[in-house]
């Protein structure tokens, strides 16, 4: 078994250098090919670095209307900020303003009722002075609790 593996190896490193030996025929025809290949792969390479030049050009234009849009947008959020604080403001002050406007208008009401109240006050304590000459009045104003 050892030899069968033996002489396997050695017959797979005679072919192998064998291989080694033969030569790769080169004729004119393939370095006509590989000149003909070559000058192609020169003219993609310039038709590549040309379109990569246009295409940073195309960038560079798409980025800079890319900024304008967005300065524009912005400038819109800006200006609705500025609206929003406005609105804000004005209903802060309106509420200021009714605030004071009750106040102010509550004060004079606040006033008559003080001086209606002093003047009922008044009105019942001669109503009182008089009910005591007047019998007929101090029975009526019993009856309603006032006396």
């Amino acid at each position: 078994m050892k030899k069968l593996v033996l002489i396997i190896f050695l017959i797979g490193l005679f072919s192998a250098s064998h291989a080694q030996i033969q030569e790769v025929p080169y004729t004119l025809d393939d370095r006509d090919r590989v000149i003909r290949v070559e000058a192609k792969m020169e003219a993609l390479e310039i038709r590549m670095n040309a379109l990569e030049s246009k295409m940073d050009i195309k960038f560079e234009a798409l980025e800079t209307q890319m900024d304008i849009r967005f300065e524009a947008i912005n400038n819109r959020i800006d200006y609705l900020f500025s609206l929003i604080t406005f609105i804000a403001m004005l209903m802060i002050f309106m509420l200021g303003y009714m605030i004071w406007d009750r106040r102010t208008a509550l004060k004079p009401a606040l006033d008559k009722a003080a001086q209606s109240d002093t003047k009922s006050s008044s009105v019942l304590s001669v109503l009182r002075d008089f009910a005591r000459k007047n019998a007929d009045l101090a029975e009526a104003m019993r009856t309603h609790g006032l006396l």
